[in-house]
Protein backbone atom coordinates (compact mmCIF):
# COMPACT_ATOMS: atom_id res chain seq x y z
CA UNK A 1 0.00 0.00 0.00
CA UNK A 2 1.70 3.34 -0.95
CA UNK A 3 -0.17 6.34 -1.99
CA UNK A 4 1.17 8.53 -4.78
CA UNK A 5 4.01 10.74 -4.19
CA UNK A 6 1.06 13.21 -5.37
CA UNK A 7 -1.17 12.42 -2.77
CA UNK A 8 1.46 12.34 0.20
CA UNK A 9 2.30 16.21 -0.87
CA UNK A 10 -1.21 17.09 -0.48
CA UNK A 11 -1.55 15.31 2.92
CA UNK A 12 1.19 17.47 4.07
CA UNK A 13 0.50 20.89 2.58
CA UNK A 14 -3.51 19.67 3.79
CA UNK A 15 -1.61 19.38 7.10
CA UNK A 16 -0.15 22.73 7.63
CA UNK A 17 -3.55 23.82 8.14
CA UNK A 18 -3.63 22.28 11.57
CA UNK A 19 -2.15 26.08 12.54
CA UNK A 20 -5.10 26.89 12.14
CA UNK A 21 -6.62 25.16 15.18
CA UNK A 22 -7.53 27.74 18.44
CA UNK A 23 -4.62 27.26 20.68
CA UNK A 24 -2.05 26.45 18.44
CA UNK A 25 1.23 28.02 18.35
CA UNK A 26 2.38 26.49 15.26
CA UNK A 27 4.29 23.51 14.08
CA UNK A 28 7.14 22.55 16.04
CA UNK A 29 10.54 22.93 14.32
CA UNK A 30 13.90 23.20 15.97
CA UNK A 31 12.59 21.35 19.07
CA UNK A 32 10.69 18.82 16.99
CA UNK A 33 13.25 17.41 16.00
CA UNK A 34 15.08 16.76 19.20
CA UNK A 35 11.71 15.52 20.70
CA UNK A 36 11.26 13.61 17.40
CA UNK A 37 14.41 12.05 18.23
CA UNK A 38 13.63 11.28 21.87
CA UNK A 39 10.16 9.27 21.43
CA UNK A 40 11.60 7.86 18.19
CA UNK A 41 10.37 9.77 15.12
CA UNK A 42 12.37 9.49 12.38
CA UNK A 43 13.07 13.00 9.87
CA UNK A 44 10.24 15.13 10.82
CA UNK A 45 9.50 17.82 8.34
CA UNK A 46 8.01 20.93 9.61
CA UNK A 47 6.36 19.34 12.47
CA UNK A 48 4.88 16.57 10.74
CA UNK A 49 5.11 12.87 9.94
CA UNK A 50 3.16 10.88 7.21
CA UNK A 51 3.72 7.22 7.39
CA UNK A 52 1.81 4.34 5.57
CA UNK A 53 1.60 1.43 6.88
CA UNK A 54 -0.31 -1.93 6.67
CA UNK A 55 -3.45 0.19 4.77
CA UNK A 56 -3.52 2.83 7.24
CA UNK A 57 -1.99 6.19 7.96
CA UNK A 58 0.07 7.49 11.30
CA UNK A 59 0.25 10.92 11.09
CA UNK A 60 2.64 12.33 14.03
CA UNK A 61 2.06 16.41 14.62
CA UNK A 62 4.42 18.37 16.59
CA UNK A 63 2.85 21.29 17.77
CA UNK A 64 3.68 24.59 19.92
CA UNK A 65 0.59 25.26 22.01
CA UNK A 66 0.25 29.11 23.23
CA UNK A 67 0.13 29.82 26.70
CA UNK A 68 -3.42 29.90 28.58
CA UNK A 69 -4.59 27.42 26.00
CA UNK A 70 -6.39 23.83 27.42
CA UNK A 71 -3.53 21.63 26.54
CA UNK A 72 -5.66 18.42 26.35
CA UNK A 73 -8.40 20.48 24.41
CA UNK A 74 -6.05 21.66 21.60
CA UNK A 75 -3.97 18.49 21.24
CA UNK A 76 -7.53 16.59 20.75
CA UNK A 77 -9.10 18.85 17.91
CA UNK A 78 -5.38 19.08 16.22
CA UNK A 79 -6.08 15.18 16.45
CA UNK A 80 -10.09 15.42 15.19
CA UNK A 81 -8.99 18.34 12.38
CA UNK A 82 -5.88 16.16 11.31
CA UNK A 83 -8.11 12.95 10.99
CA UNK A 84 -10.78 14.83 8.80
CA UNK A 85 -8.56 16.43 6.50
CA UNK A 86 -6.27 13.28 6.36
CA UNK A 87 -10.05 11.28 5.77
CA UNK A 88 -11.03 14.12 3.41
CA UNK A 89 -7.58 13.93 1.23
CA UNK A 90 -7.07 10.25 1.25
CA UNK A 91 -10.75 8.86 0.95
CA UNK A 92 -8.88 6.12 3.54
CA UNK A 93 -10.74 5.72 6.82
CA UNK A 94 -7.71 4.33 8.91
CA UNK A 95 -6.01 7.07 10.04
CA UNK A 96 -4.18 7.12 13.29
CA UNK A 97 -2.87 10.99 15.12
CA UNK A 98 -0.62 11.03 17.53
CA UNK A 99 -0.52 14.92 18.32
CA UNK A 100 2.99 15.77 20.71
CA UNK A 101 3.42 19.36 22.52
CA UNK A 102 6.97 20.36 22.53
CA UNK A 103 5.86 23.04 24.12
CA UNK A 104 4.55 26.25 25.04
CA UNK A 105 4.72 29.75 23.36
CA UNK A 106 4.10 32.66 25.09
CA UNK A 107 2.98 36.36 23.63
CA UNK A 108 5.55 38.22 22.40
Amino acid sequence: FRPAAEKQAKINVTLEKIAEVEGVAGLANAVASELADFIGIKSVSRGIKVQFNDEKIVVDAIINVSYGSNVIEVAKAVQEKVMSLVQFTTGIDKTVVNVHVAGIAFDK
